[in-house]
């Protein structure tokens, strides 16, 4: 059984017409979270990764494993709001509206190597603003993690065109 026949699909999921890629069944399977992270591990652990970030929420499961396998730090983004003293934000647009993530000021040094590493990859949105926080901060995106990539929402290609490489364990066509 591969990473992606862990993978549950919820059908109409936040919405009519959504699938909904749900990697929780993923997570509960001991043999599917070794490998997952595992496999994340192997791709950097050679690559001079000095800090690995991670995205709320499922990003925080995911790199905070993968931060300890690789024996690095572990820097959460979070949305607005969440984490406590001095942070930096930044705000992008949704399909209807804006969110905002912050990270703390002093959790990521100057030419420090990133790995940032999130469950799914779709619009990009968020991965981009993860992304210019890092660079707010000088640290240097070495690439972007994914367990899933589903191509056909144009997330990778944004992610690539703003000059970022993206790594994805499997793909999921259409939403």
């Amino acid at each position: 059984m591969t990473i992606k026949d862990k993978i549950r699909t919820i059908p109409d999921f936040p919405k009519q017409g959504v699938m909904f890629r749900d990697i929780t069944t993923l997570l509960k399977d001991a043999q599917g979270l070794r490998d997952v992270v595992s496999a994340i591990t192997e791709r950097y652990k050679t690559a001079g990764v000095d800090v690995v970030v991670g995205l709320e929420a499922r990003g925080f499961i995911l790199g905070g494993a993968v931060a300890h396998q690789l024996g690095k730090g572990f820097v959460p983004i979070r949305k607005a709001g969440k984490l406590p003293g001095k942070t930096e934000h930044h705000e992008y647009e949704l399909e209807y509206g804006k969110d905002k993530v912050e990270v703390h000021v002093d959790a990521i040094k100057k030419g420090e190597k990133v790995l940032v590493v999130d469950d799914l990859l779709a619009t990009g949105g968020t991965a981009l603003a993860a992304a210019a926080l890092v660079a707010k901060l000088g640290g240097v995106i070495v690439e972007m993690a994914f367990v899933i990539d589903l191509p056909d929402l144009g997330g990778r290609k944004k992610i690539e065109a703003a000059g970022y490489r993206v790594f994805a364990l499997c793909e999921f066509e259409g939403e």
